[in-house]
């Protein structure tokens, strides 16, 4: 042994102590090395994903965490609070216990004031489908899906006012400035798709929701990864060239600007602000091509023109169905988050959303054909097409209604304790009901599931660890699920 003893302490003599001393020091910087690739098994279940973004790329395709069900997701987003009592939550209690006070809760009061007594919905329920899945007359083309949806009943927000719900459910957090969804997964995915933005926003034709552009906005990401705003009606503006202009002098224009630029760049190799700049501009200039034919819908068929009503004489309806049919070419374009709106924010009682409180039954007359036909002919055009196939579709909203009627009124109040959300398409189950609100449908009961849970669950079929991307924003490690949620498992095939 060369250690030799001195007073009771073990000594190296300098040999052994370059030695011993050197290869701790490599020994370190290798644990160092594993943990930073992430490679260190023990520790690589609980290390942050940060995705590697370009700047020169920053929309570069970037792989998922593990093996993905979906490539793509279509959220389709009632705004207003619509009713779960009026369309897919069958309460045959409601109806046994009509204008009779809501037990336990009587003079309760709610969002906007004291509510008076249980109220059956105004529209009958029937069976749909082999499954049998009662489901309102209000949506029959939605109802004839019944087979290929997947019902979460038993959904739950943190806030009973609009803004803030809509907050949450677009981005996780009730509050203003955090990233949305599609936001999270532009990050976290990039896209595939060249000359289209990563991620979509389609307000509906009578304006946009309450919480507005926070639904698609970026919060603290960087600004690339927010949903781009355009509908059928209204698209990117300042992208039509010029009548004076040729295509001929406009592409040759765009050529020699490459050019230019290509050799700029090779003036300062290494200038990432350079290069990225350079490539959004060459992105913003295929999206002047793209943009305009994706929403040409002149080579569409008469029987698709009929399938989602593009010429109803309802013209809210049509104006819905050319947002519902630019949906699909986008996805099937490559577009990897398309949020799309049905219902616009309007002050007091109007036609503008779901929010029905005074006149329930007469507002829903207007939305539910707005919505029924057009959203229906969308998931059959997508099954037919085979773009389900790997595409997960969500249907929601941002809270349900009360069981009763509120006082002196003939509409429901806002009610966040227990509501409908339904999936179809990659990775989930058909005909398949999870979780369920009370007797009356007041609140969630059985699986009761939360907002976060349906985030975690839409990046799991991503192939995204949820508990995992992360973003490092001021000191903390930020999350689209915060420290909350759980993937709903038990209705994944």
């Amino acid at each position: 042994m060369n250690a030799v003893s001195h007073a009771g302490r073990w000594l190296l003599n300098r040999r052994d102590f370059l030695r011993y001393g050197g290869t701790g020091l490599s020994g370190i910087a290798l644990t160092a090395l594993l943990s930073e690739s992430g490679l260190l098994s023990a520790e690589n279940d609980r290390l942050p994903i940060r995705p590697k973004v370009f700047p020169e790329n920053p929309l570069a395709a970037r792989l998922p965490h593990f093996a993905p069900r979906a490539k793509r997701v279509l959220v389709i987003f009632c705004s207003g609070a619509c009713s779960h009592l009026d369309t897919w939550d069958y309460k045959p209690e409601l109806i046994k216990h009509h204008g009779q006070p809501l037990p336990g809760s009587e003079k309760l009061i709610t969002f906007q004031g004291e509510n008076g007594g249980l109220t059956k919905s105004p529209f009958d329920f029937k069976p749909r489908g082999q499954s049998g899945k009662f489901i309102s007359e209000l949506l029959p083309n939605l109802a004839d899906l019944a087979d290929d949806l997947c019902f979460v009943h038993s959904m739950t927000a943190r806030s009973n006012t609009h803004g803030p719900a809509e907050n949450q459910m677009s981005t996780g957090f009730t509050l203003d400035g955090f990233p949305s969804m599609g936001a999270w997964v532009s990050y976290a995915m990039g896209t595939e798709n060249q000359d289209l933005p990563a991620f979509v926003a389609i307000p509906d034709p009578r304006g946009v929701p309450q919480a507005g552009p926070n639904n698609w906005g970026s919060g603290f990401l960087p600004a690339v990864f927010q949903g781009t705003a355009f509908n059928a009606d209204k698209p990117i503006p300042h992208l039509v060239r010029p009548k004076e202009l040729t295509s001929l002098a406009d592409r040759s224009s765009r050529d020699f600007l490459k050019l230019l630029n290509d050799a700029h760049l090779q003036q300062h190799p290494g200038d990432t602000e350079l290069s990225a700049r350079i490539a959004s501009y060459e992105l913003a200039a295929k999206m002047q091509l793209r943009a305009v034919e994706v929403g040409d819908f002149s080579g569409e068929s008469a029987s698709t023109r009929r399938l989602y009503g593009l010429d109803d004489a309802n013209k809210l309806k049509a104006g819905f169905a050319r947002n519902c049919l630019l949906a699909r070419r986008l996805l099937e374009r490559g577009v990897r988050f398309v949020q799309l709106f049905n219902g616009a924010y309007a002050m007091g009682e109007g036609v503008g959303n779901w929010d029905g409180h005074k006149t329930l039954k007469s507002q829903y007359d207007i939305h539910g054909p707005i919505l029924d036909q057009p959203a229906a002919a969308l998931i059959k055009d997508m099954k037919a097409r085979g773009l389900l196939a790997d595409t997960l579709v969500v249907w929601t909203t941002e809270f349900g209604r009360m069981p009763t009627f509120q006082k002196g009124a003939s509409g429901r109040d806002h009610n966040p304790k227990g509501f409908t959300v339904w999936l179809t398409g990659a990775g989930v189950k058909r005909a398949f009901s999870y979780g369920a609100t009370d007797e009356f449908g007041y609140q969630a009961v059985e699986n009761v599931a939360t907002i976060y849970d349906l985030h975690a669950t839409i990046l799991h079929l991503l192939g995204l660890d949820h508990e995992r991307l992360s973003f490092y924003h001021n000191g903390i490690e930020r999350r689209l699920t915060d420290v909350h949620g759980h993937v709903l498992t038990e209705i994944l095939v």
